[in-house]
């Protein structure tokens, strides 16, 4: 029996993501890989930090 294949899923690209892209590429002067991650990280990381704290709380 084939198999069937699973459907891509296919981000679509509009123009209020587009404007999230260059506003991101202009603040962070983005160039290279590592500067997107540095990037994600400086926007990302009071939130994970968060997120980690909720975790711990729970467990208590």
């Amino acid at each position: 029996m084939a198999r069937q294949k699973k459907p891509v899923h296919r981000v679509q690209m509009t123009d209020g993501k587009r404007n999230i892209i260059r506003q991101l590429l202009e603040e962070y002067d983005i160039e290279t890989a590592e500067d997107i991650q540095d990037a994600l990280k400086d926007l990302l990381g009071g939130t994970i930090k968060e997120i980690g704290i909720g975790a711990r709380s729970m467990e208590n």
